[in-house]
């Protein structure tokens, strides 16, 4: 995948080279569903290969189901999961989100031309060694560190091993790691008890508890746009409508969520939910200003819904960000946040704090879907929090993202593209000047993968902006492999 030349020196034909490359790439999930392939031209000039190439080398997909011709519109990649056609009692559905429009007084279906699988697929496994501008997490390398091994290596001491593994530990979490964390938080000014923290399996889970004991299939949710693809379709999966909102620099925006609350007053459509990053947000890095948070609440407590606080963020943040939990005591909002980001994606640990008439609901859920969490790891992750580690590592974390985002902005500045917000916390939100869907299958051939626009907005409509992760976007021969793909598009007829 990271050839940047078709190579004619081998015993494949140009042909076979071209359609196992695509292939490839579909197979991997790193072109998705809907995806429009090149025309036979501009991808005839892309790899210096004859049309009649190209055409045989399309045939081939063709013949292998995974594309589809669509008349006087080219080639699109096929759902090559579904079932065939000759059992249409057996067809799986198309993935769709359920998306209520601006207007308040009309909806909308938008089938999504890429699922959450393909979305983590692609942002997780790009099929190359070099540092991706479109993931969503740290470098590995950044994250290494030997307190954690530590830590875990005294919990296990004993029979502390052996105790955490032959019984179920504590359904709500490690008393412990509840402790600490209720005071981390408090000590950030959300005033949470013990008894108010349920450990999950890293944030995404706890989001997934709260939607699962909170709505039922055909519920109104409010959500960010721009926002994080995954937690539209992961809503969308649970059969909820979503209604985009606005993202401003100060907060959500107010007017649009008052309309959608005055409009659906009194009937099943009103919202029952809104999800927000409100510091450091995916991917804008805008910080909810403390007005909007009241104002916020406000409404919430007006028009009698949830707000579902996601800071997964937070160790990367400035210091007194405002959080909406702050104002409201943990009233109406459910705060959710872990430690993936920072510190150990793999063990997987997230936590919510929650009203406590909320706490046996969502406990209730979290034990039909996975019983407890790992007793083990959450008590080593309690002891580098108590000891000052997490702490520490965090600070080296943000300088070094610091120094990393002040190169990051000079390279995509120096490439011709426009910062759309302030450079914040791991992203960059700015504007290419081309279609970021068509620019990141170019990249793709010199072993890069982009977070194109279109991911971030609901109505998944092309879009000239990309996110980018300052950690790993850094490196001028990726802004060099940028400018040339762009520069391509732009004297492409």
């Amino acid at each position: 995948m990271a050839l940047l030349t078709l190579q004619r020196d081998t015993t494949q034909t140009l042909t076979e080279q071209l359609a196992a490359r695509f292939a490839t790439r579909i197979r991997d999930r790193l072109m998705a569903p809907g995806t429009r392939l090149p025309s036979v031209r501009q991808c005839a000039a892309l790899h210096e290969v004859s049309p009649s190439t190209v055409v045989a080398a399309y045939d081939q997909l063709l013949a292998q189901g995974l594309v589809e011709a669509r008349r006087n519109r080219g080639f699109y990649v096929r759902d090559w999961t579904r079932k065939p056609r000759s059992a249409p009692d057996q067809k799986a559905p198309e993935a769709s989100f359920s998306i209520a429009s601006s207007d308040p007084c009309e909806a909308r279906r938008l089938n999504a031309p890429i699922s959450a699988s393909t979305l983590m697929r692609g942002m997780f496994h790009s099929g190359s060694d070099r540092p991706q501008p479109g993931m969503g997490v740290l470098p590995p390398e950044w994250l290494e560190n030997p307190f954690m091994a530590t830590a875990l290596e005294r919990v296990s001491s004993g029979r502390g091993l052996l105790d955490a593994s032959i019984r179920y530990g504590d359904p709500q979490g490690d008393a412990t790691l509840r402790r600490v964390l209720a005071e981390r938080l408090t000590e950030q000014g959300i005033d949470a008890t013990p008894a108010q923290v349920v450990t999950t399996i890293g944030a995404t889970q706890a989001l997934d508890i709260v939607s699962r004991t909170l709505l039922k299939p055909g519920d109104t949710v409010m959500v960010e746009e721009p926002g994080w693809s995954v937690e539209f379709a992961r809503l969308s999966a649970l059969g909820m409508r979503l209604l985009p909102v606005p993202r401003l620099a100060s907060g959500p925006d107010l007017a649009v969520m008052a309309r959608y609350c005055e409009d659906r007053a009194g009937t099943p459509e009103a919202p029952r939910l809104f999800v927000s990053v409100s510091v450091l947000h995916n991917p804008t890095g805008f910080c909810l200003s403390p007005a909007s948070a009241h104002q916020l609440l406000q409404l919430a407590q007006q028009h009698d819904f949830h707000v579902v606080e996601d800071d997964t963020y937070h160790h990367l943040a400035p210091d007194h960000a405002t959080r909406v939990a702050q104002l409201d005591g943990l009233q109406r909002t459910i705060y959710v946040s872990g430690f993936a980001k920072i510190l150990a994606p793999a063990w997987r640990i997230g936590y919510l704090a929650a009203p406590p008439a909320l706490i046996e609901p969502l406990l209730d859920t979290k034990l039909l879907t996975t019983l407890t969490t790992p007793t083990l790891l959450e008590r080593a992750l309690a002891q580098c929090i108590e000891h000052e580690q997490l702490q520490r590592h965090a600070e080296r974390m943000r300088a070094r993202l610091a120094a990393a985002r002040t190169r990051s902005v000079y390279c995509a500045r120096a490439a011709g593209c426009r910062f759309v917000t302030e450079p914040a916390g791991l992203f960059g939100w700015i504007d290419t000047g081309v279609d970021t869907d068509a620019l990141a299958l170019r990249l793709l051939d010199a072993g890069y993968l982009l977070a194109p626009g279109a991911l971030f907005h609901a109505t998944r409509t092309p879009s000239t902006l990309m996110r980018i992760n300052f950690a790993t976007a850094q490196q001028p021969h990726f802004w060099a492999a940028f400018q040339r793909a762009r520069d391509t598009m732009v004297k492409a007829p």
